[in-house]
């Protein structure tokens, strides 16, 4: 089952000034991201306009059907940390309800989980 890694675009990190940037911090996290995850058949970006957690910018959200939806923040774009939540994304994907256990967790996304949203019961 693909995993889908929704990027906050309009995150700003501390600091941003659009005098001296023509992207936002969430725009640079989410070409990261899109570069990593490029070719990789179980995980997808898309990006999507305010995650509400500005206090926790860069902020994304890892999300698939029927499984646990995790919400990272707090991160600085650049490769390192798109390699990372991309890997965290394969191995979500991989996994039958979106637990992936810590020792599997690339050093890249500790310490930036904010939240694990539940899965909707079942509407019969």
């Amino acid at each position: 089952m693909t995993t889908t890694i929704t990027i906050c675009d309009t995150c700003k990190l501390e600091g941003w000034d659009a005098a001296t940037s023509d992207q936002t911090d969430g725009e640079r996290l989410a070409a990261d991201i899109e570069r990593a995850a490029q070719g990789n058949p179980d995980v997808q970006t898309r990006r999507h306009s305010c995650l509400m957690g500005c206090s926790h910018g860069c902020n994304i959200a890892i999300q698939a059907d029927g499984k646990l939806t995790y919400v990272m923040g707090r991160f600085e774009p650049g490769a390192e940390a798109a390699e990372g939540i991309v890997e965290y994304a394969t191995k979500h994907a991989a996994s039958e309800k979106g637990q992936v256990p810590f020792r599997e967790w690339p050093q890249a996304v500790k310490g930036h989980f904010v939240s694990r949203i539940p899965t909707l019961p079942n509407a019969d």
